[in-house]
């Protein structure tokens, strides 16, 4: 089978490494991949939001299934247009890529279909936004409507930094029309949990679950990021949070697509909070989460691409899902500067005595030389028995990959390893 994958990063390169393990693929296709995955797939320069690229490519070359992985093309509606031309694909549709492609919308679905999340008011008009805000109880969370590179999210300790992330966001337009509209939510408090989930629009399988860390330094401190590592399982994620789980939140919500005649095939990934008062939705993504994917994936056992062609064929029911009763950590190296502005172009080497998996996010290959061209270098994989040895192990591999300006976080896991003592 030849395949093709779209998007360009570490996600993407754990998704391509876990299809790879399917005999039955014989090609893969990156587009546009990066210099990492260009040793495991064939990148062409093809842009992940350029569809009508993307679609061209697939008859060119008889692709036998297509994987769209990141969010802008799945709300373009890349999907749609692939399997237009008879390409079949794990990815939502277009109507169901809104859950993500839409703050508003998601929110409105939750308070339709009564699944947990936290109260909330929707905006258009900035002078509504910051008259609303003189009231509103503090810390406040502010949301752009759309999409904005996991980035249009901004937590306010107080009054004035709410009216600035208003300005910001609607005024400044820092996020373009992904601000036209924006969501104010109270604030909850309580572990965080990503549980990632394959769907094939009648049942739900959830994968192992995660936690990411945000916060560019350690100990939370700093920007938020588009995450610097993460750990699998999340041990605050007990069999009684994910029955909850099941019950209020996943089941409820695919039933609510269905009946808005959104039905969502492929993987819906649930941000969620353990509050005192249970598990609440705190985002909705309607693809895999980067970085969250170079910990689940590896601790698959069974095959993704059969895993992938059950969700789209609506037989997820009857198709085998499992997962290792280890565990994973990903430490992520970024450039110095990141998520702000930072240096490229430094070579990565690695120790051959390397015993981590490595998924490549942004890196490049110039006359035969990996050099960086991300904010998000890379991520150092490792899994084991237990967490604490994952971690562990994760960590020990770190010093054998190296860029200069690299840094990373030292305390990937530490805050989960609080919950299994």
């Amino acid at each position: 089978m030849k395949l093709m994958v779209i998007g360009g990063g570490g996600r993407e390169h754990a998704i391509i490494k876990s299809l790879k393990k399917n005999p039955e693929v014989t090609e893969i296709y990156a587009l546009p991949g990066n210099g990492g995955i260009a040793r495991d797939a064939t990148c062409v320069n093809i842009g992940a939001k350029d569809i009508d690229g993307m679609v061209n490519f697939a008859k060119e070359n008889a692709i036998d299934f297509a994987v769209v992985a990141p969010d802008d093309p799945l709300v373009l509606g890349a999907v749609d247009a692939l399997e237009a031309v008879g390409v079949p694909c794990f990815g939502p549709n277009k109507a169901a890529a809104i859950i993500e492609g839409s703050k508003v919308f998601s929110k409105n679905l939750m308070k339709q279909y009564g699944i947990p999340t936290a109260a909330y008011e929707v905006f258009t008009d900035a002078e509504a936004a910051l008259a609303y805000l003189e009231t509103a109880p503090m810390p406040a969370v502010i949301k752009a409507d759309g999409l904005a590179l996991g980035k249009g999210v901004i937590i306010a300790q107080n009054l004035d930094e709410a009216k600035d992330a208003v300005k910001t966001i609607m005024a400044d337009k820092k996020f373009g029309d992904s601000g036209n509209q924006i969501v104010i939510e109270e604030f909850l408090t309580g572990p965080e949990v990503s549980v990632l989930s394959f769907t094939d629009g009648n049942v739900v399988v959830p994968m192992v679950s995660s936690m990411d860390h945000k916060r560019a330094h350690d100990g939370d401190e700093g920007l938020n990021t588009g995450g610097m590592g993460t750990i699998a399982p999340n041990p605050y994620y007990t069999k009684e949070v994910a029955g909850r789980c099941m019950e209020e939140i996943f089941l409820p919500t695919i039933r609510a697509m269905k009946a808005e005649g959104r039905t969502f095939k492929g993987c819906l990934y649930f941000g969620l909070m353990i509050t005192p008062d249970g598990p609440k939705v705190i985002e909705y993504n309607c693809r895999f989460g980067d970085p969250e994917t170079q910990v689940v994936l590896p601790l698959l056992e069974s095959d993704l691409l059969t895993i992938m062609r059950a969700c789209r064929e609506g037989t997820l029911a009857d198709t085998e899902v499992k997962f290792s009763a280890g565990s994973a950590c990903c430490v992520v190296m970024a450039s110095q500067g990141y998520p702000e502005s930072y240096e490229k172009g430094f070579e990565i080497t690695m120790d051959g005595d390397l015993t981590a998996e490595v998924f490549i996010a942004g890196a490049k290959l110039e006359n035969g030389k990996l050099l960086t061209s991300g904010g998000r270098v890379l991520g150092v994989v490792a899994t084991a028995d237990t967490l604490h040895a994952a971690i562990e192990a994760a960590y020990s591999q770190v010093p054998k990959v190296h860029f200069d300006n690299a840094f990373y976080r030292h305390d990937i896991g530490a805050r989960a390893l609080l919950a299994c003592n």
